[in-house]
């Protein structure tokens, strides 16, 4: 078949059971940015004798390097808190005050070391992710999050305490007597910022804030790093000399390089290496639109469907900001493509994009991929813009697959004439569940037993779900409940 022919494809049953007639298949318009389709391809869809990339299911060595990273970081934290037991002397603690005091270094020395530990865990450093998992990676930095704020809050309090039951003064008059040696008025500062940021990680907060000064905020943590810094090697007890100041050294040797390497070193050297332009805007659905992306060596770039990048797209009015999507196609060494609901004011200023505008990428980034399959059949749930990486992966998941395409109306179903094409090709079941929330079809895919019914051998597949939080959570307990293992759901976070 060649690019310019057309084929029929039919429609796959909707989740009311009705069966849509055949239709033709047109290859969509092309702007002059973007290349041809080659022998092969169907419109924008690399169908006809592309080669289905077939992966390595993931292996039990590689599943146990997130068990590797956990014992290493537990190591790291006893040997943190070790420093202090083999550097104080026997009858140090023999009075009430110095046991305060010595609480609270132990509680500092654990909240600097999971404040290093969260800016690794947030420097993106893809071999980290690989490991890890984006899923788990991301609730190691929120539970992190929780025990770094109670530590420092602790230390400080301890620390103000006890020394004012040393010298006999009001905790009020010791906290000023402290607040005049500036390394300590820096790190109260410090302190302060992660019980901004904590606050406003709160989820019912969270949700109020606008995604570009969430970002903003965060990078408050590097400003704590570099606030909290002097006063551990200058007042630290433990810290000013011997095994402890090299060791404590080491560790912010490290954060520091994996910061630099996954937010500066990386990005920049990508970013010359490809030059991304905008190359094509093509309309998907009345609120949707795809994004065709050309640059140089793309049949070198180390992404995978699936995963995402940061893209900050360099226009008068959007340069400062950096939001992630997906690719919605499988890298195809000519073009990249994303695909995007205009929900907000910078995703509806992206469709007035020009050719030739000048893109920045920061990634690939997640394992929302097929390599991370340990079953032999797959379940893919997609809900609105979740389709986008689900589209991609579809190119690289077995066959038997099923998908299951949640969206309000047949007008929202963005890709539909991809899926369908790829679904006939390679054997997919797919299921529409169109609808309001109180309709029967999304109300269904909403119980266990209605995932059960839609896809019997549930329990034998990789779960694939990408769509709103609260659904993806919800999802995720019913397919617990209906005894899927945790390490065959497979999610698709980008905060980190």
């Amino acid at each position: 078949m060649t690019s310019s022919a057309t084929r029929a494809v039919p429609r796959p049953a909707t989740a009311g059971g009705a069966v849509g007639v055949a239709r033709p298949v047109p290859r969509p318009a092309r702007g002059p940015g973007v290349p041809p389709p080659a022998a092969g391809e169907t419109g924008n869809l690399l169908v006809g004798d592309r080669r289905i990339r077939r992966h390595r299911l993931r292996s039990d060595e590689s599943a146990g390097n997130g068990l590797l990273v956990g014992i290493m970081f537990w190591a790291m934290l006893a040997t943190s808190v070790a420093v202090w037991i083999f550097d104080t002397a026997p009858g140090s603690l023999a009075t009430p005050a110095d046991q305060i005091v010595a609480a609270g270094r132990v509680t500092g020395m654990v909240g600097g070391f999971l404040l290093l530990a969260q800016v690794v865990f947030a420097s993106r450093l893809a071999w980290l992710e690989e490991a890890v998992g984006g899923h788990e990676l991301m609730r190691w930095h929120r539970g992190i999050g929780t025990s770094l704020l109670v530590m420092l809050v602790a230390h400080g309090a301890l620390i103000t305490y006890g020394y004012g039951l040393r010298a006999q003064l009001p905790l009020l008059g010791q906290a000023r007597a402290f607040l005049a040696v500036p390394d300590l008025l820096n790190a109260t500062v410090a302190t302060g910022i992660l019980v901004l940021i904590g606050l406003l990680a709160v989820r019912g907060i969270r949700k109020r804030i606008r995604y570009e000064l969430w970002h903003t905020l965060h990078l408050g943590t590097y400003g704590v790093l570099i606030l909290s810094y002097g006063h551990q090697f200058t007042m630290g007890a433990n810290l000013t000399d011997g095994f402890g100041y090299w060791y404590w050294t080491a560790l912010y040797a490290v954060a520091v390089s994996a910061l630099l390497w996954g937010r500066v070193i990386d990005p920049v050297w990508f970013n010359l290496r490809h030059r991304l332009t905008v190359g094509e805007v093509v309309v998907e659905s009345p609120a949707a639109f795809s994004l065709y992306l050309t640059g140089r060596e793309l049949d070198r770039l180390p992404a995978k469907a699936g995963q995402y990048f940061r893209w900050r797209f360099l226009t008068a009015d959007g340069w400062w900001q950096s939001h992630p999507f997906s690719l919605s196609a499988a890298p195809n060494g000519r073009w990249l493509r994303l695909t995007i609901s205009a929900v907000g004011d910078h995703t509806r200023s992206l469709r007035d994009l020009t050719p030739g505008t000048r893109v920045l990428a920061d990634g690939p980034n997640g394992v929302f991929t097929a390599d991370r399959r340990i079953r032999n059949k797959a379940l893919l749930i997609a809900v609105g813009s979740g389709i986008s990486p689900v589209r991609a992966l579809l190119e690289d998941v077995p066959a038997d697959t099923v998908l299951v395409y949640r969206a309000r109306t047949e007008s929202d179903l963005a890709l539909r004439r991809e899926v369908e094409a790829l679904a006939a090709r390679r054997g997919i079941r797919v299921v529409y569940v169109l609808g309001q929330r109180d309709d029967r079809g999304p109300r269904e895919l909403a119980t266990p037993d209605g995932l059960e019914r839609l896809v019997p051998d549930i329990g034998d597949r990789d779960v694939y779900l990408c769509g709103p939080r609260g659904f993806v959570g919800d999802t995720v307990d019913n397919l617990r409940r209906l005894g899927v293992p945790r390490r065959q759901i497979h999610l698709d976070p980008f905060e980190l």
